[in-house]
């Protein structure tokens, strides 16, 4: 992914906001990969909801490559999701 300043403008305003700490470029393209799996493997709809589910899994973790780790791991049982019959 390229570095884009206008979404760490962005998600920096909205941390700043909403009390969060702005996402590190890891959690960044992690994030846009998991909404990008789960939009290509399952209905289009699901992609932002697969993301607040994923903030909600990893709000505790202190670190930013921590959460991008988790992050990492969610793609992995979304895939795995897609694969199941009757998933």
């Amino acid at each position: 992914m390229t570095h884009d300043a206008d979404l760490d403008a962005y998600f920096a305003k909205l941390a700043a906001t909403g009390g969060t700490p702005p996402l590190s470029p890891e959690e960044t393209e992690a994030v846009l990969d998991l909404t990008k799996v789960v939009a290509h493997t399952s209905e289009r709809y699901y992609a932002p909801l697969a993301a607040y589910a994923a903030g909600l899994a990893i709000g505790a973790a202190p670190e930013p490559a921590a959460r991008a780790a988790r992050v990492r791991e969610l793609i992995d049982v979304v895939r795995t999701m897609w694969k199941e019959p009757g998933a």
